[in-house]
């Protein structure tokens, strides 16, 4: 095949723009069954700490502590943040050992919109355990411009 062939080719190929990638509830939910599965998602024993009204959605603080002994036997296994609005539904998770001390995991993460955050702590019983918080953003990290 020559070049001129090649490029006839290829310009026949139609490019169709791709939506951007947006999180909804039920894509929340959904990213959270994977977690758990079928166990049983308990309220409890996990605080999350957010502000409830953020005025620039490009670096929020968010930490989340969970109530355990973090003994060999009784452990946070992981903890996995989730949000409804934004273009991936999963923030991030964090494994975490008994030989961590604390259950408290902080970051700051961009929130593209008022939204619904859920963190889930998952023990070393296989339970799994939820507290969630509600932010308004006044400014969404996806909407401002860079200069």
């Amino acid at each position: 095949m020559d070049r001129r062939r090649f490029l006839a080719g290829t310009a026949a190929v139609v490019v169709l723009p791709l939506a951007p990638a947006a999180a909804t509830p039920d894509a929340m939910a959904e990213a959270i069954r994977k977690v758990v599965g079928s166990a049983t998602l308990t309220e409890g024993r996990v605080k999350l700490e957010v502000p409830p009204l953020v005025e620039n959605g490009s670096t929020v603080p968010l930490s989340v502590s969970v109530d355990s002994p973090m003994t060999v036997a009784d452990h946070v296994k992981a903890i996995h943040v989730f949000n409804e609005k934004n273009p991936q539904p999963n923030v991030f998770s964090a494994r975490l050992g008994p030989r961590n001390g604390k259950a408290i995991v902080g970051t700051r993460i961009k929130l593209g919109d008022s939204q619904r955050i859920i963190a889930i702590a998952e023990t070393s019983d296989g339970r799994f355990w939820s507290g969630g918080a509600d932010v308004i953003v006044t400014l969404a990290a996806c909407l401002e411009e860079s200069t």
